[in-house]
């Protein structure tokens, strides 16, 4: 079992408002000075509607159909799958930040397949939050759908609300890690999955 309650990956029923969003996009254009009916700007809030529920499908998907196919396995050494793509939205400034996971386990008798990693992490990711709660949602999900011996996910992600607004620090880069079961309990077994994961690539 996890060392933390699982964070709620549960799916939202209702469908995405699209009139809605065009209406406030529109507003915002308005706010910001724009002219929403000239000729670049008249299928921007429809655009914008469209995207936002693209980025922000995973809040009507459950991770979970990701995770119910199993393998019977005896092997029980570290699985890695390193340098998943993704892409999520910052619950604070609404801006994206882009980055790749890694995810390791130790199997406890069984093993999924290598894809349903990266399936977990778009799902997970298509939502609106801070990559802290992205990291320790996978890594929670996993242990318990998997009942594994330990789980590993590091995330390393760069943050356009860092980088194009405020302190505006392009090229700095957000790391975060959640170990759960044996990679939390045991420092040779973290040891053993930090240099699978980045050997002599620092």
């Amino acid at each position: 079992m996890s060392d933390s309650p699982p964070h709620n990956t549960a799916p939202i029923t209702s469908e995405v408002d699209l009139p809605r969003i065009e209406k406030a996009v529109r507003e915002i254009l308005i706010g910001i000075g724009e002219d929403p009916d000239r000729d670049g700007l008249l299928e921007t809030p429809a655009r914008v509607a469209r995207m936002y529920a693209e980025m922000f499908s995973g809040m009507r998907q459950d991770p979970h159909e990701h995770t119910g196919k199993f393998f019977e396995e005896k092997y029980d050494e570290v699985v890695l799958v390193r340098d998943i793509s993704f892409s999520s939205m910052c619950e604070h400034h609404l801006l994206p930040f882009v980055g790749k996971a890694h995810i390791g386990y130790m199997p406890n008798g069984k093993v999924i397949g290598l894809s349903k990693l990266a399936r977990v992490v778009e799902v997970v990711a298509r939502r609106p939050q801070v990559q802290e709660r992205l990291t320790e949602t996978v890594a929670d999900l996993l242990l318990d759908a998997l009942d594994a011996k330990g789980v590993a996910v590091i995330i390393e992600a760069d943050h356009t609300c860092m980088t194009i607004r405020g302190v505006r620090k392009p090229g700095s880069l957000t790391i975060t890690s959640a170990m759960r079961g044996i990679f939390r309990s045991n420092l040779s077994s973290r040891s053993e999955i930090m240099q699978l994961i980045y050997g002599n690539r620092r």
